[in-house]
């Protein structure tokens, strides 16, 4: 994947900027740049995936520890099954690594993604204050936190 970083971190700048900024502070927005999507990109390595072809890839799924970190698909991508693949991989390479439950955020006011993780068989375990990481330090927001049992 690191001749496609490029091409994957401006698609996730790019969904974040349109799914998640209208619903965060701009201190966070400020934060959120090109630059620093790259880096954090790349501080993923391995525990990021994508799907589409490395010129125009359609979306991006990682994880962290026994957490569902990030996903994002392009707008073309929306309403296909590119989404329920990456989660499903995410979920698969979850499980290999020994997780028993695992967990996702999901701000609580995009509607749409909360909707597909339910779909998804993930279970609301409420609005609970969780750190995101920036280059800043952790910034605190409220998000929808999500459980699955994998086994």
């Amino acid at each position: 994947m690191p001749s496609e970083l490029p091409m994957v971190a401006r698609l996730w700048h790019n969904a974040w900027h349109e799914t998640q900024a209208p619903h965060v502070p701009a201190s966070l927005i400020a934060l959120r740049s090109g630059p620093d999507f790259l880096r954090r990109l790349e501080d993923m390595g391995e525990h990021a995936r994508t799907i589409g072809s490395p010129d125009a890839p359609l979306g991006l799924c990682a994880i962290d520890g026994n957490h569902m970190d990030q996903l994002f698909v392009a707008p073309t991508a929306r309403g296909t099954e590119a989404a329920a693949l990456l989660l499903a991989d995410a979920e698969d390479r979850l499980r290999a690594a020994g997780t028993i439950t695992a967990h996702l955020d999901c701000l609580e006011e995009n509607a749409p993604a909360i909707r597909f993780y339910e779909k998804m068989g993930w279970t609301s375990q409420g609005v609970q204050p969780v750190n995101l990481q920036t280059s800043a330090g952790p910034f605190r927001i409220n998000c929808v936190v999500f459980a699955k049992r994998l086994v």
